[in-house]
């Protein structure tokens, strides 16, 4: 059977055509044709993902471009300048009153999360566009609710393109980048990498400028493929790593707290900690459809994440009583399969199935001193204590929904969800969700929705640190009473509105309210920076996202205000890493959450001049998490600016075309404080980052 490029070539023969005026009108058919598949396959994919009655906030390839940073900016801080978010220690996030319980999503697939810490172990350099769903979210996102970050990837319509970048700034800041992408006919691809170093790796548990011992060096990649096995399916891999390096910054003027056999007391500032992270994560897709009602995707993926730390073995024994050498290790692999079948006009069926097996373990040779019933040493001669544990873990879900369009301004989706998970508890789901979006015209829509939200503990973040092993030493712990993690489960509803004032102005209201059994909430606790999880018996959380947006050819701006109250009430699990007094009045008190931040705010304007002269800023604004016995106090407020500007420069022969970008971070050097070391699950104190300034640039080939 001829293709139709087949035969235009036999037709060239016969009648004697020259091939080379032939070969671009057979190329360009090939890539019409290919181009066109591609498309088709993409619409499907997004066919695969709704949003009806959730709340969505969507970010294309030229916001990114906007940000002080481009897409240099780490990914926790493009996410920071939506509705809702809240700025955390060590790079997490905080969304809508919770701690973490982040998904993310790379072309529909689920990216299992790392064990976390400092690094963010996905870049914004390789999305070309994204979204970040929260409120009352469809049937078939499970697991992990408080925000879906869904990315598009760049690599499909790739361009045969490559680029280099680098940026470098203030203390002693040093990133290079590389990507690559191209297509040819059926296959493309798109990979990037990158390596960075930077005198600033943790926040800052001082106000100075600089921190003391606080290097960090991270490398990173991503890679998409894709092929297209005909015109209605393709295979496509993605994958991706980050190994990022830390010193773990010193406080200074600090006195030893332990006495440790001939050796002198060490000077604080220069003790050597240091943590490491890795995470490695790969997914193989098989997209396809099946004449014009049915859309699916197949896919299995695997991770394998991991934080080690790394003590000073003599200066945390005399500051803290204990050097741990901590190793924690998660391993997932799992498969995905959603689909999407259109039953007439009206009704959109989907339907899906994840399953998930983990091993996750912890080893931990800690070195500390015998100790009486009050902590106090007695003995200076330290012993050594191994504590290790191994978990395995099985979850599943599977769901069903419905999207009903019941006349042209109304849609309703309604559906259930069931989940099971079998770690050191054995516990089900079944979920029911419902949405509803109501065009009152063209420029008016309304919202709202209800699910049923059931979360697993994080494998990797469950503590089985063994009690009775350290008892009588001097990383005794305050309580002996360690109840197994729970799911948390929650009723979640969310309302709103989007108003297109303008064809420029755009307008957001969304209000919510979580009533919430085992509540999960994360903290530091104990001497290494490795956050674990833990249960309240309940909570409850509201509040109001306030959005406006202003766009036109040149001028692109942003406003996002965030009003949350975040409380919960007794501690179910992880007691022993609170002290009895501390769990006294939480069990019989309401308390703010830590990470509970009353008001914050996000704002950017960006400007292009007819030059490509590009001015951006952005602003973050919190009104100061909590702190103190049982969260009572709080943290003062804060505000930052940063601020950029970018050109391409055509430097001639030599050099040739670059992107050049200045950009300016905390523009009025505010000195702000996110942790002051106290609180529930606080270890440290963290400051903001002082003024920073970067240069970059960036060459394409």
């Amino acid at each position: 059977m001829f293709t139709p490029s087949k035969r235009l070539l036999a037709l060239a023969v016969l009648v004697g055509m020259p091939l080379a005026g032939l070969a671009d009108e057979v190329q360009s058919l090939q890539k019409v044709e290919v181009t066109s598949s591609r498309k088709k396959l993409d619409e499907a994919r997004n066919g695969l993902s709704p949003d009806t009655g959730s709340s969505v906030y969507r970010l294309d390839s030229q916001d990114i471009k906007n940000l002080p940073l481009g897409d240099s900016t780490p990914l926790n801080q493009v996410i920071l300048q939506t509705p809702g978010v809240v700025q955390g220690s060590y790079g997490q996030l905080h969304v809508r009153g919770d701690h973490g319980n982040v998904q993310y999503r790379i072309n529909g697939v689920i990216i299992p999360e790392s064990i976390g810490g400092f690094g963010q172990a996905l870049e914004t350099r390789f999305a070309d566009h994204l979204s970040i769903l929260t409120g009352a979210l469809p049937a078939q996102y499970g697991l992990h609710n408080a925000a879906v970050v869904d990315i598009q990837s760049k690599g499909e319509m790739a361009a045969d393109d490559a680029s280099i970048s680098f940026t470098g700034g203030s203390r002693g800041h040093a990133e290079t980048s590389v990507e690559a992408s191209g297509t040819e006919g059926s296959f493309s691809y798109y990979l990037t990498g990158s390596t960075m170093r930077d005198g600033s790796g943790i926040e800052n548990p001082t106000p100075s400028n600089n921190a003391l011992h606080d290097q960090t060096r991270q490398t990173k990649s991503f890679g998409y493929l894709s092929y297209l096995l005909d015109a209605d399916s393709r295979i496509s891999v993605l994958f991706g790593s980050s190994d990022n390096r830390f010193q773990i910054p010193n406080l200074p003027g600090e006195q030893p707290q332990f006495n440790l056999a001939s050796t002198p007391p060490l000077d604080s500032a220069k003790l050597d900690a240091n943590q490491r992270e890795r995470n490695r994560f790969a997914a193989l897709s098989y997209q396809g459809v099946i004449g014009a009602s049915l859309d699916y995707q197949l896919s299995v993926f695997q991770r394998v994440t991991d934080v080690h730390y790394q003590p000073d073995p003599v200066g945390d024994l005399q500051f803290n009583g204990v050097a741990a050498d901590i190793l924690r290790r998660n391993q997932a692999s799992g498969l995905q399969a959603d689909f999407s079948y259109r039953l007439g006009a009206h009704h959109t069926l989907r339907s899906g199935l994840f399953a998930q097996a983990e091993t996750a373990s912890a080893a931990n040779s800690a070195t500390v001193f015998a100790a009486d019933t009050d902590g106090m040493q007695t003995s200076n001669r330290p012993i050594q204590i191994q504590d290790g544990s191994s978990i395995k873990g099985r979850l599943w879900g599977a769901y069903l929904q419905d999207e009903w369009r019941i006349s042209p301004p109304l849609t309703l989706n309604y559906g259930l969800r069931y989940d099971q998970v079998r770690t050191v508890v054995d516990e089900h789901q079944l979920s029911p969700r419902v949405g509803i979006v109501y065009d009152i015209n063209k420029n008016l829509r309304l919202h709202a929705g209800y699910a049923s939200y059931f979360t697993p503990p994080s494998t990797e973040k469950i503590d089985s640190t063994s009690v009775q092993k350290f008892l009588g030493t001097t990383n005794a712990l305050p309580s002996n009473a360690n109840m197994a993690i729970r799911s948390e489960r929650s009723d979640y509803l969310d309302a709103g509105l989007a108003y297109q004032l303008t064809p420029q102005i755009t307008l957001g209201l969304d209000g919510y309210h979580r009533a919430i059994k085992h509540l999960q909430d994360e903290g530091q606790f104990g001497k290494a920076l490795i956050y674990s999880a833990f249960n309240f018996k309940q909570g409850r959380i509201y509040g109001l996202d306030l959005s406006a947006s202003y766009r036109d050819k040149q001028i692109s701006s942003y406003l996002n205000l965030g009003l949350s109250h975040a409380m919960a009430q007794g501690v179910e699990s992880g007691q022993f890493n609170f002290s009895q007094d501390e769990l006294d009045y939480i069990n019989s008190h309401w308390v703010h959450l830590d990470h509970e931040q009353r008001l914050s705010a996000s704002a950017g304007l960006s400007y292009r001049f007819e030059t490509q002269l590009n001015l951006s800023a952005d602003a973050l604004f919190g009104s100061g998490m909590r702190k103190g016995f049982a969260n009572t106090e709080r943290l003062p407020s804060y505000a930052t600016v940063n601020l950029a500007v970018a050109k391409p420069v055509d430097f001639g022969s030599g050099l040739g075309k670059l992107d050049l970008r200045l950009a300016l971070n905390n523009l009025f050097d505010r000195i702000y404080q996110l942790r002051d070391g106290s609180g529930i699950g606080v270890g440290a104190p963290q400051y903001g980052m002082r003024r920073t300034i970067y240069l970059g640039a960036s060459k394409s080939f």
